[in-house]
């Protein structure tokens, strides 16, 4: 019992200890594309040199997450495009004049700034040479070719002011039409796969590979004047900060911006050192960009990893494991605790990480950001299925036989399980937290998508840039750590199984 007793006492411990303690910073935000982690940074550094020291919380998932995190004074401010705002954020089916859409976010506690000076409208965008090939100019005449193949952004095709909308507003076929990741989305159409993507104006391959934009003839798109979004209360608890926000307005132009992306994507100059050279050249605002080596970078994000993978692991186990012996105990609720546990396995991360924000905010808990209780949430859920199934078919093994001789001697139920039904599990049980641990690994990847951190965040960068060296700074540690824990386990089961069971 010492031994059991000892062993969970440690992962009590460590599941509870609460590693590094840092200050919570106040934060901004970005969306998972180039040009919005570009304007975090201009909003991080002119914060900074206003004196407000700022986190930046890059790549915070699609436009609810990060309007929740606002909306709930988890983030300061973000840039926002102003028909997203009606369509994603106000629900309005038309496009809302300046004085509503203010009036209305201002109800929900967030404040908007005039326009920054251009607009990053949607739009649809073809190879020139596949486009003059089926002499196409307009957005109208894809309705009489069913047969082309559209690659869309996930988000543009769930998006009230995106492809449903356009579907409808053009009669377009949805034949052929795939979800894909907006970036790899124009390698596709670079390699003749697809015909057709969903394009923002700003980006940098539209010049790059030469693309086409079609005419919105039927004018379908509203406009989406970027503007910063920020907690209301700042204009007077912190008026020098937003003041500071402020010198950003109308100095960004649509070739600015284009150039912007461009440098970061083509010339692969990090965000941070290219929003600090345009507000040196712009607004003559000096500031200083802390630049990591790469083994302080994939350091850093290990720690996030390691981090993640402790914090809900562990829990894990010490709850998953008596509900195993429970679920052996009492078959009918074993099996409802087991249909709840695959059901939960079967829910889509990302879903997973939507769907426990709110629940993380309700509990007072902070949804996004490296200290979040959602990532933690969701991989321990995540972790439960395979040790409390493990658990339950390792004590289902054992040989009736061995149970009839401990019920002979005298064994209360607690002892036989202690002295006989465990000790013959261990190993089963063992491979059941082993799977556990590769699951929880690869799955904590995806915390980046929330700002937590952690080896995914390389990894998203990656896709994002169409930088396989920083895919690998995020996937090679992250195959390692699998293989380190893997090894542990290895020798964890030569200290908890005796050599007779292995």
């Amino acid at each position: 019992m010492r031994t059991y007793a000892a062993v969970a006492l440690l992962l009590l411990t460590l599941a509870l200890w609460p590693g590094a303690s840092t200050p919570p910073a106040r934060s901004v935000a970005s969306k998972k594309f180039t040009e919005s982690v570009i304007l975090g940074e201009l909003l991080r550094l002119v914060g900074e040199h206003a004196g407000f020291p700022l986190t930046h919380l890059r790549e915070v998932g699609g436009t609810q997450i990060v309007f929740r995190s606002l909306e709930q004074g988890e983030t300061l401010a973000y840039v926002e495009y102003t028909g997203t705002i009606d369509e994603e954020i106000l629900g309005s089916s038309m496009a809302l004049d300046a004085s509503a859409r203010r009036a209305q976010l201002e109800g929900r506690g967030v404040s908007m700034s005039p326009p920054l000076g251009f607009q990053n409208t949607y739009a649809l965008a073809m190879r020139r040479d596949r486009a003059r090939e089926l002499d196409l100019t307009r957005i109208s005449q894809l309705s009489q070719l069913p047969d082309l193949r559209f690659g869309m952004s996930n988000e543009f095709l769930d998006r009230a002011d995106g492809w449903p909308g356009l579907r409808k507003a053009y009669q377009l076929s949805e034949r052929n039409v795939f979800g894909l990741d907006h970036d790899l989305a124009y390698r596709q159409l670079k390699s003749g796969e697809i015909d057709v993507v969903d394009a923002y104006t700003t980006d940098a391959q539209i010049d790059v590979q030469d693309l086409v934009i079609l005419d919105d003839d039927r004018h379908y798109f509203p406009r989406y004047d970027a503007v910063i979004l920020f907690r209301s209360q700042l204009r007077s608890s912190e008026v020098h900060l937003v003041q500071a926000w402020e010198r950003l307005v109308g100095i960004l132009d649509l070739p600015t911006m284009r150039q912007l992306n461009r440098r970061v994507e083509l010339e692969q100059i990090d965000e941070a050192t290219v929003a600090a050279d345009f507000l040196r050249d712009k607004l003559d605002i000096e500031t200083s960009v802390e630049t990591l080596s790469r083994a302080q970078r994939i350091g850093k994000h290990l720690g996030e990893h390691l981090q993640l993978v402790r914090r809900s692991l562990l829990p894990a186990i010490l709850l998953a494991v008596p509900l195993g012996v429970l679920a052996w105990r009492l078959p009918v609720l074993g099996q409802v605790l087991l249909a709840i546990a695959s059901v939960i396995q079967t829910i889509p991360a990302l879903a997973m990480l939507v769907l426990l924000m709110p629940v993380a905010s309700w509990l007072g808990f902070a949804s996004v950001g490296e200290n979040s209780l959602t990532a933690v949430a969701a991989l321990f859920l995540y972790s439960l299925l395979p040790i409390a199934r493990n658990t339950v078919v390792g004590l289902q093994n054992v040989p009736e036989s061995l149970r009839d001789s401990a019920d002979a001697l005298g064994l209360s139920r607690f002892w036989r399980l202690h002295y006989v039904e465990l000790p013959l599990a261990t190993r089963t049980i063992l491979a059941g937290i082993k799977t556990a641990t590769v699951l929880n690994i690869g799955y904590a990847t995806l915390g980046a998508l929330i700002g937590a951190g952690g080896l995914g965040q390389p990894i998203l960068t990656g896709i994002r840039l169409n930088r396989f060296g920083l895919i690998l700074d995020g996937a090679i540690p992250a195959a390692i750590l699998a293989l380190v824990a893997q090894a542990l386990f290895e020798i964890l089961e030569r200290y908890l199984v005796s050599r007779g069971l292995r």
